[in-house]
């Protein structure tokens, strides 16, 4: 069987060494080390340790994978011959890519590895900053790592930042999410004579000369909740406090039905900032909507019903269930395909519910327009629709003359049902042609509302001042205006 004996050379100086990691390195004949820049590598040349480094591998490559895995293959094709000792900086265990593979060619039976001991910088890192990581605490990779991932609450040590590029990339990501001049503090060589400790704001990060494969930088933890406004949890946690006992006795009444308003109301408006392309009133317009939703999961978790990570984890079962070509082995070539996949997949879904009403679930209390193409849709899939064009434009003749009638010779409650006959063959129509009738009818909304603004700001004094005509005309300057801007 091939072995790999791996030992730590800790984070610091030669005599911070363990013992048993220096007798082994002295009675080795020769030690693959994944690189020669650490701290104890001359004190133990000078006693007669033989390295040989991969540190020429580094320039091979643009990324680390491909690095660490040369280092690992080069490895276990030299321990095919004999035992092969590798030594790494600070603890074999933490931070190191390399061991990692080799634990995976071990769990495929490929080697057998042995793993001990050295003092991970993490000892030295805790030490010279003085913070105790029971508060909570993340390390991450500096050249990889997203801040969606880190938690503004916690310690968070960055490791991997080697140079002024790789301090530049670290500066720019937490700057999604920290404040410019957030403290920052860089700790190169922790636990070692050559230790440099340096605190500067985020902004100058990667100003600081003492940066090298040696430098971590800790981000402290913020002491404020208004420090994490870009932080998910803080708005979860807002919530929860509105819904309180100690909170807003608006926010503890409502209920999921007296939201139902809310959510549409802030849905159209939401619609209105995409179409005026307005980032910020999106910005907003999308928060309002998101603070609806950590609302309704709030109701459902004081009701003892479902929680937000319900909701989560239904959301994404879904989207892996329905993107098998993403997330699965699934081929496609088209829209096409991923739509009729999709269809697919949820009518698997609805397999189980086949004794249930073909409409049920379409309708929707917010929207009567909704709700009809809802139905029309569903019914349109199981064959019940028009053959063609011409047939969709003579239904709208067909309805508007028996709407035109009742108007003329019917009852009231004839008059609505006639009208509502009408509404509903135009959502087909709409549908027909792939429109929405919901968002044509909130454009329209928009555009009513714009226009007629423009001819309440034309009115000086009293409205009875004006005839129908000029407020007409009114209503036509706001119409070229708008074609002027286009």
């Amino acid at each position: 069987m091939k072995e790999i004996t791996v030992v730590g050379l800790g984070a610091g100086d030669f005599e911070q060494l363990p013992m048993g990691v220096y007798r082994t390195l002295k009675n080795a004949k020769e030690v693959y080390m994944r690189t020669l820049d650490h701290p104890v590598v001359a004190e133990l040349q000078k006693e007669g340790v033989s390295f040989i480094s991969f540190d020429e591998v580094y320039e091979k490559h643009d990324e680390f994978l491909p690095v660490y895995q040369e280092i690992a293959s080069t490895l276990i094709e030299k321990a095919e011959k004999e035992p092969v000792l590798y030594a790494v900086p600070g603890h074999p265990l933490v931070a190191e890519m390399t061991i990692q593979l080799l634990i995976e060619a071990e769990k495929k039976g490929e080697i057998q590895l042995s793993i001990e001991g050295g003092q991970s910088f993490l000892d030295a890192m805790f030490t010279t900053l003085k913070i105790d990581p029971i508060d909570g605490f993340q390390m991450v990779d500096g050249a990889t790592f997203s801040v969606h991932h880190v938690h503004m609450q916690n310690h968070l040590l960055i490791a991997q930042v080697y140079d002024q590029i790789s301090a530049s990339h670290v500066k720019l990501t937490l700057m999604e999410k920290y404040p410019d001049d957030y403290e920052v503090t860089i700790v190169t060589a922790a636990g070692s004579k050559e230790e440099v400790i340096k605190t500067v704001p985020l902004y100058e990060l990667d100003h600081v000369v003492e940066i090298n494969n040696l430098t971590t930088v800790y981000v402290p933890p913020v002491q404020d909740a208004k420090e994490a406004l870009k932080e998910f949890s803080t708005l979860r946690e807002i919530i929860a406090t509105l819904r309180s006992p100690e909170g807003c006795e608006w926010d503890r009444a409502q209920t999921h039905e007296s939201l139902t308003r809310y959510l549409l109301e802030e849905a159209h408006e939401a619609i209105q900032a995409v179409n005026e392309q307005d980032d910020d009133h999106m910005i907003e317009e999308f928060g309002d909507l998101l603070m609806l939703v950590l609302m309704n999961a709030q109701i459902g978790e004081d009701e003892g019903y479902f929680n937000l990570e319900d909701i989560i984890q239904a959301i994404n079962e879904k989207m892996i269930r329905r993107h098998p070509h993403v997330f699965g082995d699934v081929h496609v070539e088209s829209v096409a395909e991923i739509n009729a996949n999709w269809e697919k997949i949820k009518k698997e879904e609805h397999q189980n519910h086949e004794d249930e009403p073909v409409l049920k679930g379409e309708y929707r209390a917010a929207s009567s327009l909704q709700t009809s193409y809802n139905y029309q849709k569903k019914a349109a899939k199981l064959g019940f629709e028009w053959g063609t064009t011409e047939a969709f434009w003579g239904k709208v003749e067909e309805e508007l003359a028996e709407l035109k009638e009742a108007i003329e010779k019917g009852t009231k409650e004839e008059q609505i049902e006639e009208f509502g006959d009408v509404l509903m063959t135009l959502v087909n129509v709409a549908r027909h042609y792939k429109i929405s009738a919901e968002e044509a009818m909130v454009l329209a909304n928009a555009k009513f509302a714009k226009r007629f603004g423009y001819v309440e700001q034309q009115v000086k004094g009293s409205w009875e001042d004006y005839s129908v005509e000029a407020l007409l005309q009114f209503w036509r300057e706001a119409k070229e205006k708008e074609g002027e801007s286009l």
